[in-house]
């Protein structure tokens, strides 16, 4: 099975990384075709396009993934999930595709989101044997209006690092094995996954 995936980051950034783990996890053997548009004013100017390529290719389906946060356009506004989800599927519209299996995935806040709905994996990835640091339980990770500032406040205090997420989030998320029923507590999440097997 070959699934495409459209990314607002730069090649191997975090949320191409972490998807494709998943994907791998949830669906073994699939194979996962990623293009990375730098930036979410890219993704938004240039999803439709670059997904019927991917549709051409060979893909059984495309899953379009961006973080809510920061907003875009840039502005002192909250991010809104509804105007870029309408921006994405004019786009789709425009290129013939509203009928082809592209689905919309916002990763409501920011890829951390995911990092602490599974808190007893990030807290062993910053324990040591003589420090068991623990990270409280985010029951609704989602919530959380700044997940990445989160997280590095748990680096930082956990073993005074700095946080990269290119480098950090896949080390977190391929840490021991994936606890699903924690990670499904983020709904957004629960929609990767789903539109990921194509329900």
């Amino acid at each position: 099975m070959k699934i495409g995936f459209i990314f607002e980051c730069g090649p191997q950034g975090a949320d191409q990384q972490v998807c494709e783990y998943l994907a791998g996890q949830l669906l073994p053997g699939v194979e996962c075709v990623s293009r990375t548009l730098d930036n979410k004013a890219n993704l938004l100017q240039d999803a439709g396009r670059v997904a019927a390529a991917l549709l051409a290719d060979g893909c059984e389906r495309v899953l379009i993934v961006w973080d809510l946060r920061p907003a875009w356009p840039a502005s002192k506004h909250k991010p809104c999930r509804r105007i870029e989800r309408t921006a994405l599927l004019e786009l789709l519209n425009k290129v013939g595709i509203t009928d082809q299996p592209v689905f919309l995935v916002c990763i409501e806040q920011e890829l951390e989101s995911w990092l602490l709905a599974d808190e007893r994996k990030l807290a062993e990835y910053l324990s040591t044997p003589a420090h068991q640091y623990t990270v409280p339980r985010v029951r609704r990770p989602d919530w959380d209006k700044q997940p990445k500032a989160t997280v590095i406040n748990h680096f930082k205090a956990a073993r005074g690092w700095r946080y990269d997420d290119k480098v950090h989030a896949m080390r977190v998320v391929s840490h021991g094995e994936p606890d699903w029923s924690r990670l499904r507590s983020s709904k957004s999440f629960v929609r990767f996954e789903a539109k990921l097997k194509g329900k």
